[in-house]
């Protein structure tokens, strides 16, 4: 009876003995301590940044973590906007009434019509060109009398000569085609139907004729546009302007034909829209067959080249609003974060003006697990508020945490923090030596 009792007792202490032993043991599964307390006492951390933590591999793999090594190489991205296109306006024509007077006829023309150069649009009758078709035919006549005649003098011919074209410009004046001079010169006939002709090859945008209807001088009866060469507005943020400079060219494209034509970038300034916040830049294009028609949309594509430069996904970016920064791997499971400095963003890149090298390895997926154990690391060790760096030792230094400890001096009305007393004395010895070393804060 007694032997049961004592294995009975032995049995239960084995059991409390274990189950201290399981509980004192520093393994996430048993106690969910994290990775970075289970190898703190195995791994000098000494020299690492506030805020360091470990990451086992399995934990990594479990959240997602991703790595990449950081290079600097030049960076080609494809600028893409949307562009509409619109009639070149060095390329529209109007056809202003001269005179007074109605128009007599119409052909087969409308709004959208292509047309040709010189081509009849429409025919009116004016009272004006009666008195001034007389005199041109009269001078034609005068002409041919001296030339068949041999009694005049070259100046009487001359002078005839000159008043042919006084009469033939005041025909043009009052908006007589050239073709209907000829005619009237070669038939010696008059006309009462004043043909109305294309000025240009290209489309009617505008008709304001039709039979019988009075019109007044300054009237406008056509507009035609020139189409074989046509404006690309597209609209861009201010920050991407830089690119689309005078003379650069651009790919534009119509999807829905599968068509592609080259754009060059207008020498002119571009307008400012205060309803979008966008500038309005200008590209040229030719138009080949009149694909492209005004109000039609487009894409354009412009490849934009930088220098070589490190630059890093934008995932891989924690912006506080305050302060960018990246986790660095420095082996061996843990990861150090990084203030940085950003330049330009394209696309789903980010330069690093400054705080990266190459060579160094990043987070670039899952570093938001990775920035919350960090931030309970700096919490845990008082590293909370303003980091600054120590000027002499060259740690990060809690601001709040320092200043509560004593260790900050004054020089030059500017304050120094300092990671321990050592670096503190250095600096009270020579101020001047240290101060004028440059300190990169982190706000």
């Amino acid at each position: 009876m007694k032997k049961a009792i004592y294995l009975a007792a032995a049995l239960c202490l084995a059991v409390a003995f274990l189950a201290g032993y399981w509980f004192r043991t520093p393994d996430a599964t048993k106690t969910g301590a994290t990775a970075s307390q289970m190898t703190a006492a195995s791994v000098d951390s000494s020299s690492l940044a506030p805020g360091t933590v470990r990451v086992s591999p399995d934990r990594q793999q479990l959240v997602g973590v991703r790595l990449a090594t950081v290079e600097k190489l030049p960076e080609t991205h494809t600028l893409r906007l949307l562009g509409r296109v619109a009639t070149d306006e060095t390329r529209i024509y109007q056809i202003i009434a001269p005179v007074d007077g109605w128009i007599r006829d119409t052909y087969n023309n409308s709004t959208g019509t292509l047309v040709k150069k010189d081509e009849p649009l429409a025919s009116f009758y004016s009272p004006e060109f009666l008195s001034a078709q007389q005199a041109y035919l009269y001078a034609l006549s005068s002409l041919d009398r001296f030339q068949a005649s041999d009694n005049e003098t070259p100046g009487q011919i001359g002078q005839t000569k000159a008043n042919i074209q006084q009469y033939s410009d005041a025909l043009r004046n009052l908006g007589m085609g050239e073709l209907q001079i000829e005619e009237i010169a070669r038939t010696r006939k008059r006309t009462q139907n004043i043909h109305i002709t294309a000025p240009t090859a290209g489309f009617i945008l505008a008709r304001n004729v039709s039979p019988g209807r009075k019109f007044s001088r300054g009237t406008e009866l056509f507009k035609i546009a020139d189409l074989r060469r046509v404006w690309i507005l597209a609209d861009l943020f201010e920050n991407d302007a830089r690119h689309f400079k005078p003379g650069t060219f651009a790919k534009i494209l119509l999807p829905q034909q599968q068509k592609t034509f080259t754009g060059k970038v207008s020498a002119t300034l571009p307008q400012f829209d205060p309803a979008t916040r966008t500038l309005k830049v200008r590209l040229e294009a030719d138009n080949p067959g009149y694909v492209l028609r005004p109000d039609m949309f487009v894409d354009v594509e412009l490849p934009v080249t930088f220098p070589p430069a490190i630059a890093v996904p934008a995932d891989a970016i924690l912006d506080s609003g305050l302060r960018k920064t990246v986790f660095v791997d420095r082996g061996n499971g843990y990861f150090e974060p990084r203030q940085v400095e950003t330049g330009w963003r394209f696309a789903n890149r980010v330069e690093i003006v400054k705080g990266l090298e190459p060579g160094e390895r990043i987070v670039v997926s899952g570093n938001f697990l990775i920035d919350s154990e960090s931030r309970m690391e700096l919490a845990a060790a008082g590293m909370y508020g303003t980091l600054e760096k120590d000027p002499v030792c060259g740690a990060s230094v809690s601001a709040k945490k320092a200043l509560r400890e004593g260790r900050t001096s004054v020089h030059q009305a500017k304050t120094y923090y300092f990671s321990s007393s050592d670096c503190k004395d250095k600096f009270d010895r020579d101020p001047a030596r240290y101060a004028a070393k440059p300190v990169e804060g982190n706000d």
